[in-house]
């Protein structure tokens, strides 16, 4: 079988998976969770099958016509780098183990079956999109991507939050996709095609005569899927939805699709220095914000989705200098802890039967309760503070030798001021991402009080993922320099000046926060024995049910132990809330859109309504005046006609006289 038959079932294994879940969902309720996984994995496999056959080597490309235009045509086209081999091995292998892990997770859930075909579809559309080789075709799966995640982000629609969640990040993702498609369009105009290969080709002999307008345009779609700064809000919100959705948008598909798209077509950015500047400023906004706003959340898997925003600012700065290498590398470990963060997250809320950071520190007991998810969390932590020898030291490094390497003018890729300002915007986070890393631990496993409930073992087919997705955590990193040929070629190793300041500023806000919390340790006593914990599910309450009753519960809005607010101090209610945004497009957006559509009801119930019950009180009144006078007696009809010829007569008359004497 050819490289391009088994890149060609990669994305329609899945897909033909998720169709056969919906039709067989209700009526055989047994075949979802083999329909869930099977096909998965097979698209794992063969995605793997197809990186190696790539080898890093040259691009395989095939296409075929799929439709004629009339002008610029649409095919159906493949085109499979190493970019695009790694990256598919990525979003199967995250897929398979969500799946897995959802097996368990939401095992007595009656929504199951339609939860697994849309996991399945999700995955299927990102698959397409990572090895398409023409836009409009890699558009589909896009869109593809949205629709899914609203239904899955509102997967617990009985709950306001998750149903505001999931229409939340719709319209925020379509916001950014209506100029996204403007810019596909005049993209494929100056080209002439809309093949990612024609259109490189096309830059690479000046062929591109708008390229500021192109990218700017591109990039408010790559804001919007990749929850890139202004239109980040929505990826907080979406953590309504069941924890495996979290960890499958978060690390492999929705997220990520934004940042491959513009390592994809870096070259159709670098031509414009003004859109590398704007990418490499919204990214230092996007990391140091969000990594504030994780600094100050209650919510444990809000945390988290502050960080992989934060994380996804590290991959736009790479992009913004010109290494997409770098970003690739640093997505595929992100992808890979960031994974293992949600699921493990997830144990821990069934554990502890609440999101709350500010009730587990009030419990005691639950890394024995969860040994499992204890100690790879605490993995991925590590991976995510970017500590040696974990996966996420060296692909941060890697995005921080680049923008060093940029600022020093030692690439000319973009200018050296977005070098400066990628390289300083992410030390600075690797000192906050450690700091809310550590917080993060400390508040969830060291907490002082009563134990926590007891619901039991995990199921084997949970923890098991958690060990699974160790291995790249740990290990992906040191293996990365037999994977230059995947990466460009490029030399994705720390140089002594990032890693010592990278890693130095990390330590340093570890220690930080554990030296707070100490510190409030002591000053604030403890729970007296006995005390009830903020939220005891039922112990025998699955774990899908005991977050979506989580959800319900109103988080403590003051925890003295918490070293978050003193280490923020009056900045940490800003921060809580997102620096205000959402406040703010309520005043800009919200607020003109309701009142705009409160005068359209006005007019339309008071003013066009009006005119219509005009019009039919008229009929009806014309119509009782013709019923009263239809008697049916001949007499009075034939008085009626006499007394109007005779007004008629006398008009006439009236009116000879009025002329005869003008």
């Amino acid at each position: 079988m050819t490289t391009t038959t088994l890149a060609v079932l990669v994305p329609l294994l899945p897909f033909l998976g998720s169709v056969a879940g919906l039709l067989l969902g209700r009526t055989a309720p047994g075949f979802a969770r083999p329909l869930a996984v099977l096909p998965t994995l097979a698209a794992a496999v063969l995605a793997a099958l197809v990186a190696v056959r790539q080898g890093g080597g040259k691009t395989i490309e095939a296409a075929t016509e799929l439709t004629p235009t009339g002008s610029v045509p649409i095919d159906l086209a493949l085109r499979i780098d190493g970019f695009a081999a790694l990256v598919a091995v990525l979003v199967g292998v995250v897929a398979t183990c969500v799946q897995v892990y959802s097996t368990g997770y939401l095992r007595d859930d009656p929504r199951y079956p339609s939860y697994a075909a849309l996991v399945s579809l999700f995955t299927s559309a990102m698959l397409l999109v990572v090895y398409s080789g023409d836009l409009m075709v890699l558009l589909v799966g896009w869109e593809v991507m949205g629709i899914c995640s609203y239904f899955l982000v509102g997967h617990y629609w009985e709950t306001p939050e998750a149903r505001a969640a999931s229409l939340k990040a719709f319209l925020v993702t379509k916001l950014g996709d209506v100029p996204f498609l403007f810019g596909l369009f005049a993209l494929a105009v100056d080209a002439g095609t809309f093949q990612i290969g024609g259109i490189l080709g096309a830059v690479a002999v000046g062929g591109i005569d708008h390229p500021t307008l192109i990218a700017l345009l591109l990039l408010a779609g790559v804001a919007g899927k990749s929850a890139q700064f202004p239109l980040h809000t929505w990826l907080p919100d979406a953590m309504a939805g069941p924890t495996p959705v979290s960890a499958l948008i978060h690390a492999a598909t929705m997220v990520a699709a934004g940042i491959y798209f513009v390592a994809r077509l870096l070259p159709v950015f670098a031509e414009s220095a003004a859109a590398m500047t704007v990418l490499a400023v919204m990214a230092a906004v996007t990391m140091v914000g969000s990594a504030l706003a994780a600094l100050a959340q209650d919510d444990i898997k809000r945390v988290l989705a502050y960080s992989t925003i934060g994380q996804l600012g590290y991959m736009a700065g790479a992009l913004a200098v010109g290494d997409r290498g770098a970003a690739v590398f640093h997505l595929m470990a992100h992808g890979a802890f960031k994974a293992l963060l949600f699921l493990a997250a997830g144990a821990v809320i069934h554990a502890a039967g609440t999101n709350s950071l500010s009730a587990m520190s009030r419990m005691s007991g639950l890394t024995k309760r969860i040994p499992d998810a204890y100690w790879t969390m605490t993995v991925a932590l590590l991976a995510l503070a970017a500590l040696p020898p974990f996966a996420g030291f060296f692909s941060k490094e890697a995005v921080l030798v680049a923008a060093e390497h940029t600022a020093l003018g030692e690439r000319t890729v973009a200018p050296a001021g977005a070098g400066w300002t990628v390289l300083l915007a992410g030390l600075l986070t690797a000192l906050l991402t450690a700091a809310y890393a550590a917080r993060l631990w400390l508040l969830a496993f060291r907490g002082r009080g009563a134990e926590a409930p007891d619901h039991g073992r995990q199921p084997l087919a949970m923890t098991t993922v958690l060990w699974v997705l160790t291995i790249p955590s740990v290990g992906f990193g040191l293996t990365v320099t037999y994977l230059d040929d995947w990466f460009d070629g490029n030399a994705l190793t720390p140089t002594i000046t990032t890693a010592v300041l990278g890693t130095g500023l990390a330590l340093v806000g570890g220690l930080m926060t554990y030296a707070t919390w100490r510190a409030l340790a002591v000053r604030t006593a403890a729970p007296a024995p006995g005390t009830v914990p903020a939220h005891v599910a039922h112990p025998d309450a699955e774990a899908g049910q005991v977050e979506a009753e989580a959800l319900r519960l109103p988080h403590p809005a003051d925890d003295p132990a918490d070293p978050g607010r003193l280490l923020l101090g009056p900045l940490h209610r800003h921060a809580a809330t997102g620096f205000h945004l959402d406040a703010v497009y309520r005043r800009l957006f919200v607020r003109p859109v309701v009142a705009a559509a409160s005068l359209v009801r006005f007019l339309d119930r008071e003013v066009v309504d009006t005119y219509v019950r005009g019009a039919a009180t008229g009929t009806n009144g014309l119509g009782w005046f013709v019923r009263r006078a239809q008697t049916g007696n001949v007499q009075t009809y034939l008085s009626a006609l006499l007394a109007g010829s005779v007004v008629l007569t006398i008009a006439a008359v009236v009116l000879v006289n009025v002329n005869a004497g003008s």
